[in-house]
């Protein structure tokens, strides 16, 4: 009892390092936890969302459409739970300017069904859902009206005109719904969670030149037997989360299947079922070609039959009044002759003769050129049909999705670095802690081991303390890190995403490994200290320690400088470097405090430039204006009109798609097992190829070491037909590199494997520049047959519609020039005058998009990184404070009998306070100058580590961060002082120099 008593009075003793050593754990258990618990927090809730509204796990798509037949074999691929048929369809209406959306159909089978905020779901012909962000755009309400027009598409003529066979027969119609709208309710649609009303919808750096909306209409009143696209749910996925391998993997085996055993078999019937509709339409103008061409003959020869008629009674007339013979008596070469001596005298008869003539030689012409016409459509029809292509995506095609996925990954990782440090830091410390407190323990430990007590019995009176301590400070770590920190992140998750039904969980698991960490981690070293004093016989322990050897230091031997130290600067020079533990363990304490500050600024810094080094620095040009196809023309004639261009430049932008690895030219195949990204395809003009450079900087970049990349210098890029210019964003992300091979999609959804031949530096977006001969050469020009079908793949950030249209294979492609539906230019004016011009454009018809550079390198925020990075500063910050009061403490109880025989000596407390902050504040410098280039090569190495879409963090420190870092932990230092300078005074010097003995 009297031992129990004894170690309880000894631990209310120690309380300062039962504090520090509970602060510590408190830290750490929380920056393990917190952020992975406000991440996953963020992944269950989108998870349930995602199982309630059917978000699909697959999406079939074909330049084809797809018919009642590609959906029936769908259903029966092994896995697969529901599929739903899908139709959609491009419109466009005025809103400030011309605008599009897409006509989305609410499916039957509860798959990607909307979830509605405000008002209610539609049901019959004629009503529609919008998004809160065409709400907020458009300043409708519920019970407004809009009406829309089906935004055209070029579509071959008939075969009687084109090359091209009209495939779009009276069995396959393209879905058409009705123009005339009323808004019904407000939804979210569960493909794109982004929160248009927070503030990423103003600083949002992924959407792409395109801007779109999603409307959703029921099935009552949409026509049309083609399908846009079929969605999937596989058998047992929703049991898994989405964010998982597992779920991955469950989603493959369904992907591989439809690739093996239904994807070709299908393309095959489908591209027969377009020549069959081909042929029949070729016989059907034959059939019509040869009744009006009978009509004609029957014409020609009843009208021959009259003249004939004619010129036989003329015959019996003159045979009548000669009194010759009947001419129904003579032969027929007789009254043959006759005939033609009549026409020949009669001019009335013979101008009809030639008229009847010349009609019968033109009708046989006719004859013979429709003949071979169909003939050589016959004979083409099989290669003017292109090959069909299905594309079978997942969900990491969404654009939505794969965004939040990012975004919540790459925070995640700064949550599994830094809990690294803090853990390092809090061995350290606990071992500097329970040291000096075993070894102030010392005659005691002798004593209770003299009299029998066993070692472990005493070793357990600290190690209880530690694994108290622990205990204590990693629960209330986990309540900040299940609670605190998560609650945080989410109110910022939330300004980006919409994530209904998200709430605060607790994981037993991690929760009780992350105590479980810093438990083993402290007791380790508490372990280490009591063996280290108690291999020693309990005489040895009894007796005081011996002072530790005099010796020289390095300083010693520079004479010129140790001859002109004062005697108490030699003293605390001899004090630092003589005592090696108390050396590192401060030193690298406070450099590894100040490293994780500097760390967390650096990410700020580099995230704060980035939209300066984009818009300032790679593009030149000071404004981008996007048009449709229709309007390019009057877009530029616009623009030239207002005469604030003093350079211009036509290029084509469309939104697209760039994955790793390759794709059979035959096969289309876009399932998510490969790594894919939503791009911005911009398209060069031949004849300025050279003046690219005078728009965008281009400046190589090369991979290096630990995942560094080093710039080559301006303009040693250019673009030419052999190759893609990548931005180094999509790059990074992706591990593209020069000379890889890349499967692209343009915006009409045809997919090409491109040579990758350059990598440029690119911060923000994701854009890819190619030339105009190699975007012919991979893509033709789009000759859109009558197949024409507008898909709803939201893969694509900032476009939510995908035209998928039926494109001719790469050796019947077509020549003809692209359309320049874009225009970079520079202007002339201030930032503020090109930024109200570039919203002045905004509001013109023919305009999609106008974006000014100025604007956007003022307005670029990336707030979630900064609420991050504000959350690790002030982790790091309270962690050196610890660490400093920590050490301060142990320096003090070390040197007791010290401070208290400079007080004997007549030191006033003043003198003793400087005496001991002295080697405080020198270890501490000593700490911040080795900390500040760790914590810069650290910032480089997570920074690059965060690879999000989109984004490429360009490592960039201010001097100014350096100066905060510096100063910030200077001011611990000193605030720690206030706290030690009282327990210096508290020293008496009498007891404190009592022999033991």
């Amino acid at each position: 009892m009297a031992f129990v008593k004894d170690m309880v009075r000894m631990w209310l003793h120690a309380w300062k390092r039962f504090v520090s050593i509970a602060l510590i754990s408190l830290l750490g258990v929380a920056v393990l936890t917190g952020i992975y618990a406000g991440c996953r927090d963020a992944f269950l809730a989108t998870d349930r969302f995602f199982d309630t509204q059917g978000l699909h796990d697959i999406q079939v798509l074909s330049t084809a459409g797809l018919t009642d037949g590609d959906i029936a074999a769908l259903r029966k691929v092994r896995g697969v739970a529901k599929v739903q048929a899908e139709r959609s369809q491009e419109v466009t209406f005025d809103l400030g300017g011309r605008k599009s959306a897409t006509m989305q159909e609410i499916g039957a089978n509860g798959i990607d069904w909307p979830y509605v905020q405000e008002g209610r779901l539609p049901k019959k012909a004629g009503e529609i859902a919008v998004t809160r962000k065409f709400i907020r755009d458009s300043g409708k309400k519920i019970g407004s009206h809009l009406t829309v027009a089906p935004e055209s598409s070029s579509s071959a003529t008939s075969v009687s005109d084109s090359g091209e066979s009209d495939t779009q027969g009276a069995e396959d119609k393209a879905p058409s719904f009705p123009t005339k709208l009323t808004i019904v309710g407000v939804v979210l649609d569960p493909q794109n969670l982004s929160n248009p009303d927070g503030y990423s919808a103003m600083t949002s750096f992924r959407s792409t030149a395109a801007t779109d909306y999603t409307f959703f209409a029921p099935s009552d009143g949409v026509t049309g037997t083609l399908y846009t696209s079929a969605t999937l749910l596989v058998k047992g996925s929703a049991n898994e989360n989405t964010f998982d391998e597992s779920y991955e993997n469950t989603v493959k085996q369904v992907t591989d299947r439809i690739d093996d055993a239904v994807k070709t078999d299908r393309q095959k019937v489908r591209w027969q079922e377009l020549l069959d509709v081909g042929n029949r339409q070729i016989a059907a103008t034959r059939a019509e070609a040869d009744k009006k061409f009978a009509e004609a003959q029957s014409q020609i020869d009843e009208n021959r039959r009259q003249f004939d008629q004619q010129v036989d009674q003329i015959m019996s007339m003159q045979a009548g009044a000669t009194g010759a013979m009947d001419p129904t008596q003579l032969d027929e070469t007789t009254r043959e002759a006759m005939r033609e001596t009549i026409i020949a005298a009669t001019p009335e008869l013979a101008h009809a003769k030639q008229r009847l003539d010349q009609a019968q030689s033109q009708l046989d012409e006719q004859k013979a050129q429709t003949e071979q016409t169909l003939k050589t459509k016959e004979n083409e029809l099989k290669t003017s049909i292109p090959q069909v292509r299905w594309y079978v995506q997942d969900r990491q095609s969404l654009g939505g999705f794969s965004a939040l996925k990012s975004d919540l990954d790459s925070i995640q990782s700064l949550g599994n670095a830094f809990p690294i440090v803090f853990l390092v830091v809090a061995v350290m410390m606990s071992l500097t802690s329970m040291a000096r407190m075993v070894e102030e323990d010392r005659s005691l430990i002798g004593t209770y081991v003299g009299l029998g007590y066993g070692r472990l019995a005493v070793a357990s009176r600290y190690l209880l303390f530690a694994l108290l301590a622990c205990l204590i400070g990693g629960g209330l770590g986990l309540l900040v890190g299940f609670l605190g920190i998560p609650a945080f992140l989410l109110v910022v998750l939330e300004g980006m995403y919409v994530m209904p039904g998200v709430r605060l969980e607790y994981d037993w698991l991690y929760g009780s490994l992350g105590i479980a960490l810093f438990v083993v981690g402290v007791l380790a070293a508490t372990i280490y200290a009591c063996v280290q004093e108690m291999r020693m016989t309990p005489a040895a322990l009894m007796r005081p320690k011996a002072p530790r050897a005099g010796s020289r230091i390095l300083l010693e031997r520079i004479k010129p400088v140790w001859n002109r130290m004062g005697f108490l600067s030699k003293v605390t020079a001899r004090n630092i470097f003589r005592f090696k533990s108390r050396l590192i363990m401060t030193v690298g304490g406070v450099a590894g405090c100040t490293a994780l500050i500097v760390c967390g600024l650096a990410i700020n810094d580099t995230v704060a430039d980035l939209g300066i080094k984009q818009y300032r620095d790679v593009y030149q040009y000071d404004l981008m204006v996007v048009s449709g196809d229709s309007d390019a023309d009057e877009m530029r004639a616009k623009v030239a009109s207002d005469g604030r261009t003093t350079s211009t430049m036509n290029v084509r932008i469309e939104s697209g798609d760039m994955a790793v690895g390759k794709s059979d030219s035959g096969s289309g195949d876009s399932s998510g097992s490969v790594g894919s990204e939503s791009i911005q395809l911009v398209a060069v003009p031949e004849k300025r190829l050279s003046d690219l450079g005078k728009m965008v900087t281009l400046q190589p970049v090369h991979s290096g070491i630990l995942g560094t990349s080093s710039i080559g210098g301006k303009g040693l890029l250019k673009l030419d037909d052999d190759g893609v210019i990548v931005a180094q964003s999509a790059a990074s992300s992706l591990g593209i590199a020069t000379g890889s091979k890349v499967r692209l999609t343009n915006g009409d959804g045809v997919q090409a494997t491109a040579k990758v031949s350059a990598v440029n530096r690119n911060l923000i977006g994701s854009d890819v520049y190619i030339s105009e001969t190699y975007y012919v050469k991979l893509f033709g020009k789009s000759f859109v047959s009558n197949v024409s079908v507008s898909g709803e793949s939201n893969k694509q950030a900032g476009k939510t519609g995908v035209q998928m249209s039926v494109s001719a294979e790469s050796d019947v492609q077509s020549t003809k020039s692209l359309t320049w539906n874009a225009m970079y230019a520079k202007l002339s004016g201030s930032d503020q005058s090109q930024t109200d011009y570039a919203q002045s454009l905004e509001k013109d018809s023919s305009v999609v998009k106008a974006v000014s550079s100025a604007h956007m390198a003022d307005s670029f925020k990336f707030d979630l990184m900064g609420a991050v990075v504000a959350l690790i500063v002030a982790l790091a910050g309270g962690l050196a404070l610890v660490v400093l009061f920590t050490l301060a403490n142990t320096n003090v109880s070390e040197r007791v009998r010290e401070m208290a025989t400079l007080k004997v000596l007549g030191f006033f407390d003043r003198e003793v306070h400087h005496y001991v902050n002295r080697e405080m504040m020198i270890l501490t410098v000593m700490g911040v100058v080795l900390g500040l280039p760790l914590g810069r090569f650290v910032g480089g190495l997570l920074t690059m580590a965060l690879n999000m879409p989109s984004l490429y963090f360009e490592v960039e420190v201010k001097p100014l961060s350096y100066v905060i870092a510096v100063v910030a932990t200077m001011m611990f230092a000193l605030l720690v002082q206030l706290f030690v300078n009282p327990v210096l005074d508290r020293i008496d010097p009498i007891s404190s120099l009592k022999s033991v003995e």
